[in-house]
């Protein structure tokens, strides 16, 4: 599953890897990967055979779930099409309360007590993800989990989900990726071992060469 989340991704061009023009990431952090799944709306047939993969990877992980909780915004269109696939009650968690109305931050009714599951398009240093997981356990929800479309891989991400104690399922990950970007053609072979060089230490800048 992993190699073919990831060929979908290189063909709709939902994620561009330009390691001789590094993309500049919002941090400063200078990147050969850029990723926007929300291109998998726009792409029937890619987004056919993701959401498909995100609902089975829930069933399959989550058994006992009772609701899917989206992202905002990334998240909420794939935690919408997922649970009309699985039949169940959706949700998301916006960044932050409304300032008006019943000032909510989460959207979607939620009883105390019910096990959710929090879809997410992209996981990198995961800090997003971690904050609805957390807004989600505030308001009474038991969380599962999370189910991702892709991740980096990135050391950070992992101890900081480690340390909510969530677990995460993603689709596809920057290994499979690269490996299937050489396989395809998108990048050359010897891009592969620089790329992965760049998620082990994003800071150090020395895979550009």
């Amino acid at each position: 599953m992993e190699k073919t989340i990831a060929k979908q991704l290189l063909d709709i061009q939902a994620v561009f890897l330009r390691p001789e023009q590094p993309f500049t990431w919002a941090s400063g952090i200078k990147s050969p990967i850029y990723c926007d799944n929300r291109l998998i709306l726009s792409a029937p047939a890619a987004r056919k055979v993701v959401e498909q993969a995100i609902a089975d990877t829930v069933a399959a992980k989550f058994p006992e779930v009772q609701a899917l909780m989206g992202t905002s915004t990334a998240g909420i269109a794939h935690a919408a099409i997922a649970a009309s696939i699985m039949g169940l009650p959706m949700g998301y968690v916006r960044g932050e309360a409304k300032s008006h109305g019943r000032n909510n931050r989460i959207e979607g009714r939620l009883e105390a007590g019910t096990k959710v599951v929090v879809i997410e398009d992209l996981i990198s240093t995961g800090g997003s993800a971690i904050d609805v997981v957390e807004a989600l356990r505030e308001a009474g929800a038991e969380v599962l989990g999370i189910v991702s479309i892709f991740t980096y891989g990135m050391q950070k991400g992992l101890d900081r989900l480690a340390a909510a104690n969530v677990v995460n399922y993603s689709l596809s990950n920057l290994d499979a990726l690269v490996e299937v970007a050489a396989e395809e053609g998108y990048i050359a072979p010897e891009w592969k071992e620089r790329i992965i060089a760049f998620r082990n230490n994003p800071s150090d800048e020395s895979w550009i060469k």
